[in-house]
């Protein structure tokens, strides 16, 4: 449900200003709202440089708190405003301290990437080493082509041959990664030559490491084993440094980032008062509970130098009202559904109770199978475990664990476990979906029925409550319309008496006029729109029997293979994707019956989020 707000207004002398802020802040309930007033407020410069000062050390922070890889965490910070200059300054050397180990390690990290590629290049001609060269005056290129070049290196071989023959000595290996290694030995002679060949191919040498002493890459090869050995102790000795720093700032940088993020927090809600040479007036929005416990706080904080009046506590006409949603335990799981959409405009409806009474109950009629729904109470019974409580997950896994209860509900009503095994077990369907098709046709537009007059009746009740009598009364006739057509078909077909076709037709032929009259043409649209919605509910029928059609195919796979043991393992491959099929089709369906059908009956988004001022918290 959406909770009911109250707008305040506060006002006391300008010198009290911040320590009402503050005190506004520990509360934590005042949704700030700027005054309405006529003239306009310059903005306080100072503020604005306050802000852009706290902004610049924040970064400092939130640098030092990345590079030394401290997890997010709440903390209180333990300087009093008055040494901010100087945490101020110790934040931009532990900044300074944080990047430049951070670049040191990349550095090294980079070196040692480079050089292990080097390395392999290196082992491919390591016999070369110490042997004696034909040239020993000569000159080695190093060309690393790229993976599938065999076509080019046979031709840069043949090019060699052809310009230097007898004066170069061609070596290749395959690297691991694909690319080929490629050793060019030369002549002194030839050397000049070699190189315009190279380049005019467009072949680029590949270069000594720096850092090695030697341009000549075999004889680097000792020097770079060395450093290849040398560079983890580097970065060990860098990692003990970033240890040694975070056990020493981490939580001071935390207790820091708390503090300068409650200050940017009380410079928005300070960007939002109304402050004259002598006094100060303030507005906000706060559920109507709250107006007389923070009017007694702030009595018993200032006494009577600061005055709390309520100037609004609407119930449904505030349109610039701030929402907050507040359900029930059983039903706030479900907010996490309702939550993908807009939150719904102050003084509407919120859909979230029915969504967590509908929506299960759509996914049971469409799995309603007593193994399957098992199967997926214990998948909900392991999201528990692994999950926190007011996380996303959590709130999945109780969703998870409502939907598996409603799927064993109505495997139950069914008959069925794990499609027909169900009268294996004795289990005797109360209604048999296997068998009476168009009945289970039926029940599903029944049930479309009663969710769409559902929402005609929430939009009649919102349209009602906003002051929009006009479109509340239209609302109640479409939905009048529908129940007069609904029975009369039903009378038609001898469901129900036929001597209540006659009334009930006339009943629809003389609402429809005053459905125009009420909302004009556009209604009969809308109308028809709205029978259109409840058919769409077959797809309940469509996907329950298709769920218990694959169940049934895949118990017969045990007697249809030759072998009971390969039946078996195909009928449980059968049965498991039958299962991932179960969860998602019935939830997007379900999901899609809600956000299209019935919320399209009477919700209306576009709430403002209620975001009260209070401190800062690393979840926040």
């Amino acid at each position: 449900m959406i909770v009911r707000m109250a707008r305040v207004r506060i006002a006391g002398p300008r010198p009290r200003l911040d320590a009402v802020l503050a005190e506004l802040q520990d509360a934590g309930v005042l949704h700030f709202d700027r005054p309405r007033l006529p003239e306009v407020v310059p903005a306080d410069g100072a503020v604005a440089r306050q802000r852009r000062h706290l902004e610049r050390c924040l970064r400092d922070v939130a640098t030092s708190l990345e590079r030394l890889q401290v997890p997010a965490a709440p903390g209180v910070v333990s300087d009093p405003p008055a040494a901010l200059p100087r945490a101020v300054r110790r934040a931009r050397r532990v900044r300074r301290h944080a990047e430049r180990l951070h670049l040191s390690q990349a550095a090294l990290e980079d070196e040692r990437m480079l050089l292990l590629r080097y390395r392999e290049f290196f082992q491919a001609f390591e016999s070369l080493v110490g042997q004696e060269l034909t040239w020993p005056d000569g000159q080695a290129f190093y060309v690393v082509l790229r993976a599938g070049a065999e076509n080019a290196l046979g031709a840069l071989t043949q090019s060699l041959q052809a310009t230097v023959s007898g004066e170069v000595e061609v070596l290749h290996r395959e690297l691991s990664t694909g690319e080929w290694a490629v050793l060019i030995l030369a002549s002194s002679g030839a050397a000049v030559k070699v190189a315009e060949l190279l380049s005019a191919s467009r072949i680029d040498e590949l270069p000594a490491p720096p850092g090695l002493g030697t341009s000549n890459l075999l004889r680097a090869l000792p020097g770079l084993k060395a450093r290849l050995a040398a560079i983890p102790a580097e970065i060990a000795t860098i990692d003990a440094e970033r240890a040694a720093l975070r056990r020493d700032v981490s939580g001071w940088l935390c207790g820091l980032q708390a503090f300068l993020r409650d200050r940017l927090l009380l410079l928005d809600a300070r960007a939002r008062v109304h402050a004259a040479q002598h006094l100060f007036l303030l507005e906000g929005w706060l559920p109507a509970a709250d107006v007389a416990p923070l009017e007694r706080r702030l009595q018993a904080a200032f006494g009577p130098e600061v005055v709390v009046a309520a100037i609004g506590k609407e119930q449904g006409a505030a349109a610039d009202a701030p929402v907050a949603l507040h359900n029930p335990a059983i039903f706030r799981p479900f907010e996490m559904l309702t939550r993908t959409l807009p939150l719904p405009r102050y003084g509407t409806i919120d859909p979230t109770p029915f969504v967590a009474i509908f929506f299960p109950a759509f996914f049971g009629v469409m799995l309603g199978d007593v193994g399957y729904g098992l199967m997926l109470a214990i998948v909900a019974g392991l999201l528990r475990l692994k999950s926190r409580p007011g996380t996303m997950l959590r709130s999945g896994s109780m969703v998870a664990m409502a939907c598996a209860s409603s799927a064993v509900v109505f495997g139950i009503l069914f008959g069925e476990l794990f499609g027909s095994l169900g009268h294996l077990v004795g289990l005797r369907p109360i209604f048999n979906r296997e068998e009476a098709p168009m009945s289970f046709l039926g029940l599903a537009i029944a049930i479309g029925g009663v969710h769409i007059l559902l929402g005609l009746v929430l939009a009649s009740v919102s349209a009602w409550r906003r002051g929009r009598r006009r479109e509340a009364m239209g609302r109640g006739v479409t939905l009048a319309m529908l129940v007069f057509t609904a029975t009369a078909l039903l009378a038609a077909l001898r469901v129900l008496p036929p001597g209540l076709f006659t009334p009930f037709a006339v009943a629809v032929l003389v609402a429809f006029p005053v459905l125009v009259a009420l909302e004009g043409v556009v209604a009969v649209i809308e109308l028809l729109s709205a029978f259109g919605h409840v058919l769409s509910y077959a797809r309940i029928m469509a996907l329950g029997t298709a769920s218990l059609m694959l169940a049934v195919v895949a118990n017969q796979l045990v007697g249809a293979m030759g072998s009971v043991l390969v039946g078996v393992v195909f009928a449980l491959l059968f049965h498991l994707v039958n299962f991932a099929i179960g969860l998602f089709s019935p939830t997007i369906h379900a999901l899609r019956l809600h956000y299209v059908e019935f919320f399209g009956q009477f919700f209306s988004p576009g709430g403002a989020e209620y975001r009260p001022l209070g401190h800062w918290h690393a979840s926040s």
